[in-house]
């Protein structure tokens, strides 16, 4: 009988342990004096989120142009998949943050002419609030950023832009802006840009091209973030990946670069995330 209790509390442990699962909810709001209206988010809290008191590192994981804050829950199946992550062991428990950037205007750049600084509105509003919402290692180490296409644009320029705020940093199929100010014109990504000076043009393309703000790195800067680039072999972003991955050879920064088969969809991206869950909780981890 002792030995039927025991295999009986045993089952019933491993299930409470294992058959926990994440949340997400997906029409949270944060309100914003710098954009003049409430922003929706979407959040993933891990299994254990609500049975401990500890604190979490935190992914912020951006979505694409055509998309909003429930892509990445909807299509990108991110419960599913970081659930299964963490169960294996391949990832750490950690909380994903999704903003949307798609309500109103569209991108995570401030627009040239100062109307539209969701940039300004991430960091100065946005992290602050879900960092003191949420149970979160609010610090470098256990920060990551991530997103796709133009979600992938904003994740380079953040961490370009701010080194010390993200320990990781894994663009997937991402727009990488302009390759020349020539073009610029052309970047549908960037609003705004005409009717302005070549000085104001120039300023803004120096401030947002990945190309270069990668080639005018600091070199106190090559090592401060942990990069993960993947594109799709038929994406058509792929030449500016790659030419981003060249930059940074010539410039010695560190980077792991992925080119796999596909291309610009979902199917890529889902299966893209879990590398990216892995890749960040090698830094969240203690060596």
């Amino acid at each position: 009988m002792k030995k039927l209790l025991s295999t009986f509390l045993l089952s019933a442990f491993a299930f409470c342990l294992y058959g926990q699962t994440g949340k997400v909810k997906d029409d949270l709001t944060v309100p914003s004096k710098i954009l003049k209206m409430d922003r929706k988010y979407a959040i993933y809290l891990p299994p254990d989120y609500e049975t401990s008191q500890r604190s979490y590192p935190v992914l912020y994981l951006l979505h694409g142009a055509g998309d909003d804050q429930t892509g990445w829950v909807q299509f990108g199946e991110v419960l599913t998949i970081a659930d299964e992550a963490i169960k294996s062991g391949t990832s750490t428990a950690m909380i994903i943050v999704m903003p949307d950037a798609n309500t109103g205007k569209r991108g995570y750049v401030n627009d040239v002419k100062g109307e539209w600084r969701y940039e300004d509105f991430f960091f100065q509003e946005f992290m602050p609030f879900i960092e003191k919402e949420y149970r979160i290692k609010a610090d470098k180490r256990y920060r990551a950023i991530a997103g796709l296409s133009m979600g992938g644009e904003g994740t380079f320029i953040y961490a370009l832009h701010h080194p010390e705020m993200f320990s990781a940093a894994c663009p997937l199929s991402a727009a990488t802006g302009p390759k020349t100010l020539d073009e610029l014109k052309d970047y549908r990504l960037w609003q705004g840009v005409e009717g302005i000076s070549d000085a104001e043009k120039e300023s803004y393309f120096k401030h947002y091209s990945v190309l270069n703000l990668i080639q005018n790195m600091p070199d106190d800067q090559k090592k401060t973030v942990r990069w993960y680039i993947d594109c799709g072999d038929d994406d058509f972003l792929y030449e500016g990946n790659c030419l981003v991955h060249i930059a940074m050879r010539q410039k010695e920064i560190p980077h792991e670069f992925r080119i796999r088969d596909g291309a610009h969809n979902w199917t890529y991206w889902r299966e893209s995330l879990p590398k990216v869950l892995e890749f960040v909780s090698m830094g969240f981890h203690q060596f």
